[in-house]
């Protein structure tokens, strides 16, 4: 039996249609349910398209338990778990992104924790969307978490190789990932290859602070943009909103 395309997977075909979209990540290692509540309030004023809860460390158990809560209570669009490993797995959320760290040299992170978190998957009735995960030189802490080999900057036809390869495995997303805080984002010119390689949605994440860099990704192909590192830099919601705000006029070219 082929697994059927569930409503969020389906909720981002259909806006996909009309626009490019953006997302916000939110790891509930570094930010309180109280923060993550008023963070939600403002991407729902600014209509952030989804949001994103998860991190490399910390987040799980009851800590990732409240965020999330904190998050659907201000928040009416999908909630989506980015899982760093199985334990990143709640039960308040809509959607988790079932993803393999391609390019991981530990096979844990590739089919491991993945069959660690299955049957949690299933209990809980969250909708599993099948991802591809590559990470990006500098990975930051994502690709030391995951034991990953980063792919160089300047090779982009391996990772068109890996995400093809993902797409062919049948994941139905591919993500691109520079690593939350790196110095710069994923090189346009590997979005470019990889986007003409594969013919899912593409998303881009990792060290993106501003609009240019947004509207750049987005020229070169980027389907979905994901940031964190410029709202965790705030230093109070107004400033997060203001960030928020000059990278949500960048997805509109």
């Amino acid at each position: 039996m082929v697994m059927k395309i569930g409503k969020v997977e389906r909720y981002i075909h259909e806006k996909l249609e009309k626009k490019r979209l953006h997302f916000v990540l939110i790891d509930p290692d570094d930010t309180s349910p109280e923060v993550a509540g008023k963070l939600a309030r403002v991407c729902e004023e600014l209509e952030i398209d989804a949001i994103m809860v998860g991190g490399s460390t910390g987040a799980e158990g009851e800590t990732l338990d409240e965020v999330v809560k904190a998050i659907k209570e201000n928040y009416s669009l999908p909630v989506i778990l980015f899982p760093g490993s199985h334990g990143g797995i709640s039960k308040y959320a809509d959607a988790i992104f079932f993803m393999s760290l391609l390019n991981s040299r530990n096979p844990f992170f590739i089919t491991g924790a993945q069959a660690l978190g299955a049957f949690r998957v299933k209990k809980y009735n969250l909708e599993p969307i099948p991802m591809a995960y590559i990470i990006v030189e500098p990975g930051e802490t994502a690709g030391w978490v995951g034991d990953a080999k980063p792919i160089p900057r300047h090779k982009p036809k391996i990772a068109a190789a890996y995400a093809l390869a993902g797409q062919y495995l049948g994941m139905r997303l591919v993500y691109l990932e520079a690593g939350s805080g790196a110095p710069q984002p994923v090189p346009e010119t590997m979005v470019a290859t990889v986007k003409k390689a594969i013919d899912v949605p593409l998303i881009v994440g990792g060290g993106i602070r501003s609009g240019e860099q947004v509207r750049k990704l987005v020229k070169a192909g980027a389907d979905i943009i994901v940031t964190g590192t410029a709202i965790e830099s705030a230093g109070s919601i107004e400033e997060a909103r203001k960030k928020l705000e000059d990278l949500r006029r960048g997805v509109s070219i």
